[in-house]
């Protein structure tokens, strides 16, 4: 059954914002048809295969 949320102090929530810090993807360089592109790890694959 569902509970309803407690309210948070304001300086709770924003301190619980403050520790989630986004990082930025770490960029490979690959030649794909011809050209030097820089693209995330992640998805190195997939250009090369030319799906992207």
């Amino acid at each position: 059954m569902a509970v309803p949320k407690r309210k948070t102090s304001r300086s709770n929530t924003r301190h619980r914002r403050a520790r989630w810090k986004a990082t930025a993807t770490d960029l490979v360089p690959i030649v794909a048809e011809g050209r030097r592109l820089l693209v995330p790890r992640r998805l190195v694959a997939a250009y090369r295969r030319g799906l992207l």
